[in-house]
């Protein structure tokens, strides 16, 4: 494997390859799914206000300005709202979240397990914040959660290097100490 090399003082792509590495961790090592359906939800919101100012251009350019007044001012409030909605949607409800994955048991006798991994890597502050949520499935399970909160410096070193190793053992412990609570 390659090692991953970034600018340590760029905030953005520190939290981008650890959260990556983290994805690729987890999807490779323990043989989780991805499941897309919050990308999805804020593509869908997306492709509705830029439908809205499609449809908007395309009626402007069929019917000249004075006719088309009211289309484009319907559809110019509807774009608004729309970026306001997605723009509540991943402050609220995403909140971090990078990764949804689900494994299905083989032998069908337990439901599907889903782990939610969220982070945060506030600006200007050198703390990685890696939260998992687990529910095995079963019935009557409750939500087991885990949060690490380490140094950036932890996984990088001093030229921008990701220690992958290290970083892998840490995502891996934490994935183990929430899948070997007891579920139910």
């Amino acid at each position: 494997m390659e090692p991953i090399k970034i600018d340590k003082w760029d905030g953005s792509a520190l939290k981008n390859t650890l959260d990556d590495s983290c994805k690729a961790t987890i999807i490779e090592k323990y043989g989780y799914s991805e499941s897309h359906w919050l990308m999805d939800i804020r593509l869908a919101i997306c492709t509705g206000a830029v439908g809205c100012a499609l449809f908007a251009l395309l009626y402007d350019y069929l019917y000249a300005f004075p006719a088309s007044i009211s289309v484009l001012t319907i559809c110019s409030v509807s774009y608004f709202i729309l970026t306001g909605i997605l723009t509540l949607y991943t402050t609220l409800f995403e909140k971090g979240i990078f990764l949804v994955a689900k494994k299905v048991d083989p032998t069908g006798t337990d439901g599907t397990a889903t782990l939610t991994v969220s982070s945060c890597l506030r600006r200007f502050e050198p703390d990685y914040s890696l939260c998992f949520e687990y529910h095995s499935g079963k019935k009557g399970s409750k939500l087991q959660t885990a949060t690490i909160t380490k140094l950036v410096s932890h996984w990088f070193d001093e030229d921008g290097f990701l220690a992958q190793d290290v970083f892998e053992k840490d995502v891996s412990n934490l994935h183990d100490s929430i899948t070997r609570k007891k579920t139910s």
